[in-house]
């Protein structure tokens, strides 16, 4: 029986086995949060013509197993595909993604990126980015070679089944309507690997087993789970987020807590979910633990001007902390089952900090503007470790930037490194 598994389903027992002393183990102190400022930023990325259309947005960030300084950040580009940075902030390789098919079909646009460690591929265990191609509705994967990041070269390797099936669509034609792999968060289970991905515009979230097939990798569908698009209020009236006609509240930022046997899914116009997890399959009732700021609160789509506007005089006062979008879930591990979980309110560019056991509020920060680069703003996608790397003893925070400053009169976008001491001073560990 596996980790995740036996967590899940045998609580009890795992409870049991404990030493007496581990039950009476005080909890640490819960650091307080600061404001702090990027120590670098990595090169601004132009969504234009002139830019190849690069839109920074979510980011992940891998350890190298034996050479620390040849840690890498991985961050999408959507319409320009894939950067890789390493731990200077500057840019080692970018990876275009797939042109359309043909005519009148959607090119790729990469959306979330994230990492499974370990995987059984060839013969040989190898870490490998997933990325979720939202423009052709598909996973597409790469290795990671650990070689040539320590060289400083191009370290990613595309290792997709040239057959990678489509992953909500049904063919091409709905494929070319965009509802299509939006979010994306994987983690591994002995030697198996899984995904769960989201689809933009629609609640659905799907569980993926990645699958190794001469040398290549392919994934198989295990679950999916529908999340609700419409909520009973506390006074008994039902509400639903506002949106473009035909369009549901989205899920894009996920994290997976695989000790936990937890998903947890920022819907961005609701809340924070959490799911629980078995390692090959949705195993209860999803529970909203965190609202929004605005749920409840009623809007009206404008057709002219494609946004919605709040009627905050109607506001029914049943919102959250967390200002929509919610977005960029990461967890920074300090034990096993403790640290924080770290959640973006788009809104208003603030990042909130939960307890990573029950969800408790326990502050927040800005990445505000300092002497080494900008602040973030919008932020999107964020990855967090707590491994030491040279330059972050205590871990590493990169979040999306989406107003890079100064902006040339451009629409600019990148990825702001941020020392976790700035924040927090020195963590405490179990």
């Amino acid at each position: 029986m596996s980790l995740l598994r036996s967590t899940l389903l045998v609580p009890a027992l795992a409870a049991a086995l404990l030493p007496a002393a581990a039950h009476a183990a005080p909890r640490p102190a819960t650091p307080s949060f600061h404001d702090a400022p990027p120590v670098l930023e990595t090169p601004t990325l132009f969504d234009d013509a002139a830019g190849g259309d690069a839109n920074a947005d979510d980011p992940a960030i891998w350890v190298h197993p034996t050479r620390r300084e040849a840690s890498l950040v991985i961050g999408t580009a959507k319409n320009a595909g894939l950067r890789v940075y390493d731990l200077h902030g500057r840019q080692l390789q970018a990876i275009a993604a797939p042109a359309a098919p043909g005519p009148d079909t959607e090119p790729g646009r990469y959306n979330n990126v994230d990492l499974v460690t370990g995987f059984k591929l060839g013969g040989r265990r190898v870490d490998l980015a997933v990325v979720t191609d939202r423009g052709r509705d598909r996973l597409r994967v790469y290795r990671i070679d650990p070689d040539a990041a320590a060289r400083g070269a191009a370290p990613l390797v595309d290792v997709t089944a040239t057959d990678a099936p489509r992953i909500f669509s049904a063919d091409e034609a709905e494929v070319d309507q965009q509802n299509t792999a939006y979010g994306l968060a994987t983690f591994a289970d002995g030697d198996d690997a899984y995904a769960v991905v989201s689809r933009r515009h629609r609640t659905t979230v799907s569980l993926l087993e990645l699958v190794a097939r001469d040398g290549r990798v392919s994934y198989e569908r295990e679950d999916s789970l529908r999340l609700p698009s419409t909520f009973r209020l506390p006074n008994g009236a039902n509400w639903t987020p506002c949106a473009e006609p035909g369009e549901q509240p989205q899920v894009e930022g996920m994290v997976i807590d695989a000790a936990a046997g937890v998903l947890y899914a920022a819907q961005e116009d609701v809340g924070l979910w959490r799911v629980p997890l078995d390692v090959d399959e949705f195993d209860g009732a999803p529970s909203l633990v965190q609202r929004v700021r605005e749920y409840g609160v009623p809007a009206t789509y404008d057709p002219d001007t494609e946004e919605c506007t709040p009627h905050p005089d109607q506001d029914p006062g049943f919102g959250g902390r967390i200002a929509a979008d919610v977005e960029g879930l990461t967890i920074y591990p300090t034990g096993r089952r403790s640290g924080y979980l770290l959640a973006s309110g788009q809104g208003d560019s603030t990042f909130h900090v939960f307890d990573r056991v029950d969800t408790r509020p326990l502050g927040t920060f800005h990445v505000t503007d300092g002497p080494g680069a900008d602040g973030a703003q919008h932020s999107d996608g964020a990855a967090v470790v707590s491994t030491p790397l040279p330059g972050y003893p205590h871990g590493l925070l990169v979040v999306h930037d989406g107003a890079d400053t100064p902006d040339l009169g451009r629409t600019g976008t990148d990825f702001k490194y941020v020392d976790w001491r700035s924040l927090t001073g020195s963590p405490h560990r179990r």
